[in-house]
């Protein structure tokens, strides 16, 4: 916990030296806030240093649940000492919905905030997108502490994937990635047009599938500018692919990627549903009038083709970047799009969602199901990649996929009791819980969460939170027999 507060507390001061930079006035604030959560997590290292470091699966699963509570309390700081957000309700909905990479906000204008805020914003993105925990492994033997049960509680997917045997020298590798991804989108962005502060802060959204932009229109304010938004799309697919598989790009083992059967559907699946929403768009929306008034400069097939491939790439991945009002295309694109809310992007990547290889592993268990009908006594067996499907693995996702829908449910349910029409609760409890950012009904594309009430920021924060670590992480800690000794 202390180590996390560290992290936190260093990017506060990084975005203190932004505010320095540009002198927007609240240097002073937001550095006392990263020098508040700095000194706590020295005292809290100072006080358990001589408390034995070993930590089981059961402490693993409290350390990731209550160090993501504590970043998210202590990322608030920024937002009340600046008084940008000075409502708590309305701060821990921001921050959460940061760290968890969700890109839902209540700010109505963004542009008019300060430089650092908006940087601060961006951070929790990137901080969160990767994982606090997964970056915190890296150190954490340094104390004396393993890392591998909080890498599993971090990560609790169907795929354990490792780039080497070592969980520390996982967490190295998966960084210097994530790190040279948003290096190379902040170059390619400021070479494209925007400038580097917008770069800066874009790249590391797209990077983390978050979707918090530097304009009040998201990446459609660049809608003049296709290559901009060909470059987000590029690095957002590249996000909502699992990093293991970037990993073996650079090491030459592109086999791997060609074979692999989460890739290759999560690819088909983007490519079928594109031409699907750029048919319809194509023959019954005027974009001129959808994308924010900005006018389309290269003709109507390409940006029919440039938006609808953004948006379905932008909802798949839970990135929610918007370039238009996707949710008042049509009635049918509208469901199209909600549907996509519950798809996700690969296992190992930053995206939010059920992931593509859930989906994969319960159709092929299902069509599996007929064979089994009829030949009960053959031994029939689900594959991945080439390789048998342990029983166990399938069991679990089966009890995700329900666990997730139930939650959905509770979720819609718990936001209509509290006043929004049913497609508003409905889009709300997808968007919150799959960390996709804009929903449908009174929270779409072109609105944000300000008049969500205060029950329900809370409410949605908590699927966010509910969402990112994957169901399990967290409500586990809600069950009687996980707080019985041993």
């Amino acid at each position: 916990m202390g180590v996390l507060l560290l992290f936190n507390g260093g990017f506060m001061f990084l975005s203190a030296l932004v505010s320095l930079i540009f002198k927007d006035g609240v240097t002073l604030e937001i550095f006392s806030a990263g020098s508040s959560v700095f000194i706590f997590g020295l005292i809290l290292m100072f006080i358990t240093k001589n408390h034995e470091k070993q930590i089981q699966k059961r402490e693993g699963y409290i350390i990731v649940a209550l160090g993501w509570v504590l970043m998210i309390f202590s990322g608030m700081l920024p937002y009340l000492l600046t008084e940008t957000i000075p409502q708590i309700s309305f701060a821990f909905f921001e921050t959460t919905s940061g760290y968890t990479a969700t890109g839902s906000t209540i700010l109505n204008d963004i542009e008019s905030l300060p430089k650092s805020i908006i940087f601060w914003r961006s951070t929790t993105h990137w901080i969160g997108g990767m994982g606090i925990i997964v970056l915190t492994i890296a150190i954490l033997p340094l104390l004396g502490v393993g890392g591998m049960q909080l890498f599993s509680a971090e990560a609790p997917g169907p795929t354990g994937d490792k780039l080497h045997p070592r969980i520390t020298d996982t967490a190295k590798r998966l960084w210097y990635i994530y790190v040279g991804f948003t290096l190379t989108e902040t170059l390619l962005l400021n070479i494209a047009g925007m400038s580097f502060f917008d770069a800066i802060n874009n790249s590391m959204s797209t990077i983390a599938t978050g979707g918090f932009s530097t304009k009040n229109a998201s990446i459609a304010y660049w809608n003049y500018n296709p290559m901009i938004q060909y470059i987000i799309i590029f690095f957002m697919f590249i996000s909502g692919t699992n990093f293991v598989l970037s990993y073996f790009v650079f090491t030459g083992k592109i086999q791997k990627i060609i074979k692999n059967e989460e890739f290759k559907t999560y690819f088909t699946f983007i490519l079928i549903s594109v031409i699907i929403v750029a048919f319809i768009v194509f023959n019954n929306v005027d974009l001129s009038k959808s994308n924010f008034e900005h006018p389309q400069v290269y003709g109507k097939l390409e940006s029919t083709i440039r938006h609808s491939l953004f948006q379905v790439v932008a909802v798949i991945t839970t990135t929610g970047f918007v370039s238009g009002n996707f949710a008042g295309w049509t009635p049918f694109l509208t469901m199209f799009f909600f549907g996509l809310m519950f798809v996700g992007g690969s296992a190992g990547s930053t995206s939010g969602g059920i992931k593509i290889v859930r989906h994969l592993l319960m159709i092929k268990s299902g069509f599996l199901e007929f064979k089994r009908f009829l030949h009960p006594s053959a031994i029939v067996r689900s594959r991945f990649n080439g390789s048998i499907v342990d029983q166990n693995i399938i069991y679990n996702i089966s009890g995700f996929f329900i666990l997730y829908m139930l939650s959905f449910a509770l979720g819609a349910l718990v936001f209509s009791a509290l006043g929004l029409n049913y497609e508003s609760a409905f889009g709300v409890s997808a968007a919150s819980l799959g960390n996709v950012g804009p929903a449908i009904g009174d929270f779409g594309p072109s609105s944000n969460y300000a008049l969500l009430p205060d029950i329900g920021k809370w409410w949605a924060s908590f699927l966010m939170l509910l969402g990112r670590l994957e169901l399990f992480t967290v409500l586990i800690l809600f069950t009687p027999f996980f707080w019985r000794s041993r």
